[in-house]
């Protein structure tokens, strides 16, 4: 029985849609779900959302104690359409592939695995597994050049005329993707990351088959000659399954039995909903570019009948922009991938983002600062599911971020806040006995014993300082004290130093340099250091800036850095009383 959505999330109500359909559809067998990925470059975070949707539907439903099966389909029999910019080990010379299939595309130079899909395919397996996500992968080179789908290639040559006058009633309307492209920049500007994120598997700019003289055909051989898919089907037997074409790549041209050839493939906008009526696939998401009038995914909706199935339920899922990669993006060609974001956050955080928002919410993920933000309110919303305080729907956002239907994720024993552990990376370079002198001082009443308590986030911190953050915005802390800065200090900036020198050995904590250093003006000001802001003038914030500018001048010779509790605990108390003039 469905649940309220006043009281659920939208994973629940994909959950109970999802459930319902797979009873009316097969009763009593496993629910299917599917994403579809092609290997033709890196696989990026956009493309992550055609995975996470439909696994955390799945999820909640193996909760539930159903069956289910998430298939992620490698579109690794797709042909390769260009050299990606930026990919290392890639030079102009892969251009001689255009045309392949991906598995018979050479893997960039220095790769340990076997083709291109296999290389690209390998990343993004190994960090579905760090996020925990079950599902059974299904190459469609092995499904084609095995003869599985044989009886459905067969069958939609048998129905080619079928097929067609479908087809045929998109083929003068715009392209899909542009329109999209074009109503979303009416709406909003898109930087090039948020566009390149949105778009999906290359297969959906895919032609819909040739038509020459001999009419049309919805399947495309690769050539016996040069592998490549520049082909022309000149004749087709139904009867016999004879079947002859031209390469107008290279000239080659063969007959062969369909009936006993497996080199070549169905064209995408038959191949996919082929396998949804092959597969039973009930649930599957689909980007932009594939749910625009006229795309893959509405005819496919008007062809899986010819294939005796079903279109799959599920909804069009929006951009995922990037904050802070634009940099990146320029030079490597490309947004970011999953592993990338990984090696900046842990998990829980990257399904997080996943799973708060509905498929149609854009959301950004962020390489720049912005990721301390969202640490914080990680952090927030974790302590109130501890405490009982959270809302339902965050709860349960939170709930699919940390454990799956097969458990809990691993976690940091001790999540200490990342911004912290960012500026501890990023004062001590590294230096791992530095690193837990400073962090075992952050709570004098319970030290820290070991790195390993605070891992994986401090390595996860340490690589956001190593590999985000310029140069020019690291914390290099002063070797010698700024004796013409400290010279020239009034009789309130020499006060102010003193107040805060006086305090630092009660108060050398996190908690007790965060109430020092925000009380010093406070004092100075005349009142006590528990002020609250309501009974405080309005220039005292002022007061505290100058104050703050002032110890980042002498500490890292600039107007700011990293929170200053934090960088005097890691300067350490002896250095800081020299650096500050005593």
């Amino acid at each position: 029985m469905a649940q309220s959505t006043e009281t659920t999330d939208w994973v629940s109500r994909f959950a109970d849609e999802v459930i319902e359909e797979s009873e009316r559809r097969a009763p009593g067998k496993p629910v299917v779900v599917a994403s579809g990925l092609s290997p033709s470059g890196p696989i990026h975070l956009g493309n992550l959302r055609e995975v996470m949707t439909p696994h955390l539907v799945a999820d909640e439903i193996r909760r539930r104690g159903y069956q289910v099966r998430h298939l992620i389909s490698w579109d690794d029999y797709d042909r390769y359409r260009k050299v990606p910019n930026g990919v290392a080990g890639v030079d102009p010379s892969w251009a001689e592939h255009i045309g392949k299939p991906l598995t018979s595309v050479p893997a960039p130079k220095g790769s340990a695995h076997a083709n291109w899909a296999e290389h690209f395919k390998a990343a993004m397996i190994e960090s579905l597994a760090e996020m925990g996500v079950e599902f059974d992968g299904i190459s469609q080179t092995a499904q084609y050049t095995s003869g599985v789908y044989r009886e459905q290639v067969l069958h939609a040559m048998r129905h080619r005329g079928e097929i067609d006058a479908v087809l045929a009633q998109y083929r003068t309307k715009a392209k899909p993707a542009q329109g999209a492209h074009k109503k979303q920049q009416s709406q909003k500007p898109v930087d090039a990351a948020e566009v390149e994120a949105a778009e999906g598997s290359g297969a959906a700019a895919e032609d819909d088959g040739s038509s020459g003289s001999a009419g049309y055909f919805p399947y495309k051989p690769y050539c016996g000659q040069c592998e490549k898919d520049l082909t022309t089907v000149t004749s087709y037997d139904d009867d016999t399954t004879e079947l002859s074409y031209v390469c107008d790549a290279c000239g080659f041209s063969e007959s062969v039995l369909l009936s006993e050839f497996n080199r070549g493939k169905l064209v995408w906008k038959v191949d996919w909903p082929m396998r949804w009526a092959y597969e039973g696939v009930v649930f599957e998401p689909s980007g932009v570019d594939h749910s625009s009038p006229g795309s893959s995914f509405q005819v496919g909706g008007q062809i899986v009948g010819i294939f005796g199935g079903k279109q799959p339920i599920g909804p069009m899922y929006a951009f995922v922009g990037i904050s802070g990669m634009a940099k990146m993006s320029s030079s490597r060609g490309g947004v970011p991938t999953p592993a990338d974001a990984l090696k900046i956050m842990e998990p829980q955080l990257l399904r997080w983002l996943y799973a708060r928002r509905r498929p149609n919410q854009s959301f950004k993920i962020a390489f720049d600062q912005e990721i301390q933000r969202l640490y914080d309110e990680w952090d927030k919303l974790d302590a109130k599911v501890a405490e009982g305080a959270a809302l339902p729907a965050d709860v349960a956002a939170h709930s699919r971020a940390v454990r799956t239907a097969g458990g809990e994720l691993p976690r940091t024993p001790r999540p200490m806040p990342y911004r912290t552990l960012a500026s501890v990376a990023d004062i001590t370079a590294g230096h791992q006995d530095q690193a837990l002198r400073i962090l075992s001082e952050f709570d004098p009443a319970s030290p820290l014993a070991s790195l390993d308590e605070v891992r994986p986030r401090l390595d996860k911190a340490e690589a956001w300082i190593n590999t985000q953050v310029p140069a020019d915005q690291r914390t290099i802390v002063r070797d010698e004290p700024d004796a013409e800065l400290l010279k020239s200090l009034d009789e309130q900036g020499q006060g102010s130093l003193r107040l805060l020198l006086d305090g630092l050995d009660s108060h050398w904590s996190l908690d007790g340099l965060s109430h020092l250093v925000y009380g010093v003006p406070k004092v100075q000001a005349g009142f006590s250091a528990d002020a609250t802001p309501k009974e405080l003038p309005a220039e005292i914030k002022s007061d505290q800036r100058k104050f703050f500018a002032l110890l980042y001048h002498l500490l890292v010779g600039r107007d700011t850095g990293p929170r200053l509790p934090t960088l005097l605990l890691a300067v350490g108390q002896d250095r800081v009383r020299r650096l500050l003039g005593e």
